[in-house]
């Protein structure tokens, strides 16, 4: 998109958003070098980390920080869940949070062992006012109202502008539970008090309790704990529960009146519990709403300025020229496999894996790098990159743009943009050209109409996850009441797993992905080599008869 922008003649600044998974320094850099002018950087970082970020800023590049609103599970750009289940992709921003359901583990009740509370990091927004490079903080107010927008940001003007003023903090803290957020927490942004963000017996959903349904005869109502103004929204139960809806209020009720509610057509009267709470989760408070209506007063009264209609062609990168070899298999491994394999070997680069591959095999196998690198882990990288060239290793797989930092002699290196850089389009991929990358795969949650046009004219060489085990998203965040590789079931029984790998956690699905039976139309579009993840299952675990095609069949979202 940065590529688009320059192209149009855009002037303005351009950002980097989280989803860029810029979770490390040496991204800065590269950051800049494509063109960026600020970088979102991504809600699971602590103080330190931040820090960090901000001391290595090259000039002309600012940091923009998350400081209130939603937590999402998953590392962003690392989630794949929506997406796996339902064709709504998260990374085009069309989440249907399957992370907030209930999952059930074993005999235990179901409980919301993925849901996150939200970020409030609220008084200890002060550090960051000294850190250089640190020019916006971040609220998320995704599909909030006008009640939590002017709360939330009156709340943390005041903590920005009054940072040593006790009262003001205390005010801002006030303003903040007005807001009608979920339960909130600082969650690890204190390295020395980190909080764990998932709390599987709590609620996550946002609003204030304002009454519980109760009945009469066939009807259902609340008596509401304080008083209702019209457009205020409430809403019945959680999503999870039968009979759940948001209702927006019609008339003035006041505190302790009778709110009735509309039965529809399709349920019966006993299709909600009693005593299911109701939540209040927007507000439109007289104040408020004469706001509103100035704004709009004042906007309407500005004529808008005409906007032409737009001629501008972009321009397509050019293609690389194809080579006449056959197509050849790539099998991915967390352990060096024992015995013949068919088609190339590629390792996760680790100590482990290192010294079990013999000096001469070094060169002819493929090493992958983790899809998340958090700023501790540079020196530990950098040092398996250094042992692995040392012994004769020159081809690695890079699962984010910005891992080419690591690597000074590119010219003898051959750089391969890996599966979890999540490339789409043909602009994403000249990109990787540029910063060094001989070849790429392509982003395997697209479907088959995107997959199959994404190769004809493609800057770079293309391979394609054909088959293996591919996550519903990598997490930093892990409740201690999820037991590592054990089941774990959604309300529709859906399977999934948890595998710890470094500071991370991987979410499995209980199925693997194949499109085997898509290979000779992938080679006819032009892919050149295909990726089969031969990730170990834990020992003991219920093998699914089924597989998966991911979104190849959909039309994704």
């Amino acid at each position: 998109m940065i590529e688009l922008a320059r192209q149009a003649g855009y002037k303005g600044e351009l950002h980097l958003s989280t989803l860029s998974n810029v979770t490390h320094p040496a991204a800065l850099e590269i950051a800049k070098k494509m063109g960026a002018s600020r970088i979102v950087v991504p809600r699971e970082l602590n103080l330190d980390e931040v820090k960090m970020m901000s001391e290595a800023c090259p000039k002309g590049l600012d940091l923009e920080i998350f400081v209130h609103g939603a937590l999402c599970n998953c590392i962003s750009g690392r989630c794949y869940w929506s997406s796996f289940l339902g064709g709504k992709s998260g990374l085009r921003g069309r989440c249907v949070q399957p992370c907030r359901r209930l999952y059930r583990q074993g005999k235990a009740d179901p409980q919301r062992l993925f849901s996150c509370m939200d970020l409030s990091l609220d008084v200890l927004t002060k550090p960051l006012l000294s850190l250089p490079g640190v020019n916006a903080w971040k609220v998320e107010g995704r599909k909030k109202g006008p009640h939590y927008v002017y709360y939330t940001i009156s709340a943390y003007r005041m903590l920005r502008d009054n940072p040593n003023d006790a009262q003001a903090k205390k005010t801002a803290q006030e303003l903040l539970d007005m807001a009608l957020g979920r339960p909130s927490s600082h969650s690890l942004f204190l390295p020395q008090r980190p909080f764990m963000p998932i709390q599987p017996g709590g609620e996550t959903s946002s609003g204030r309790l304002i009454g519980q349904i109760k009945r009469d005869g066939q009807k259902l109502y609340f008596e509401t704990r304080e008083a209702l103004f019209p457009g205020d929204l409430v809403r019945v139960g959680y999503e999870d529960q039968p009979g759940h809806r948001t209702l927006s209020v019609r008339r003035r009720i006041p505190k302790r009146g009778r709110f009735d509610l509309p039965v529809r057509k399709q349920e019966k009267s006993g299709y909600l519990p009693s005593r299911t709470k109701v939540f209040l989760v927007d507000r439109r408070e007289p104040e408020l709403t004469k706001a509103i209506r100035d704004l709009e007063a004042r906007l309407a009264a500005n004529e808008a300025p005409a906007s032409p209609e737009s001629s501008f062609e972009p321009t397509r990168p050019k293609p690389f020229k194809p080579f006449r070899t056959k197509s050849h298999d790539v099998n991915l491994f967390r352990e060096s496999p024992t015995g013949r394999i068919f088609g190339r070997q590629a390792l996760w680069l680790d100590h482990k894996t290192l010294q079990s591959v013999p000096r001469a095999s070094k060169g002819r196998t493929q090493w992958w790098l983790p899809p998340v690198i958090w700023p501790d882990e540079e020196k530990h990288i950098r040092s398996l990159i250094r042992d692995a060239v040392r012994n004769g290793a020159n081809e690695f797989v890079c699962n984010a743009p910005w891992q080419v930092a690591f690597f000074t002699d590119r010219k003898n290196m051959t750089l391969i943009a890996g599966p979890y850089c999540n490339a789409s389009n043909h602009y994403a991929l000249d990109q990787l050209r540029k910063l060094g990358f001989s070849s790429a795969y392509a982003a395997p949650e697209l479907p088959a109409e995107d997959a199959l046009a994404l190769a004809h004219g493609s800057p770079l060489p293309l391979g394609f996850v054909l088959k293996g085990l591919w996550p519903f998203g990598i997490s930093r965040f892990l409740a201690e009441e999820v037991r590592l590789e054990d089941p774990i079931r959604s309300p529709m029984n859906e399977v999934c797993w948890v595998k710890k790998i470094g500071q991370n956690n991987w979410i499995f699905p209980g199925w693997e992905v194949d499109l085997s039976s898509e290979r000779r139309a992938l080679e006819k579009a032009g892919y050149k080599f295909f990726l089969s993840i031969r990730e170990r299952w834990p020992k003991g675990f219920p093998r699914a008869t089924r597989t998966s095609r991911f979104n190849w069949d959909l039309k994704l979202l």
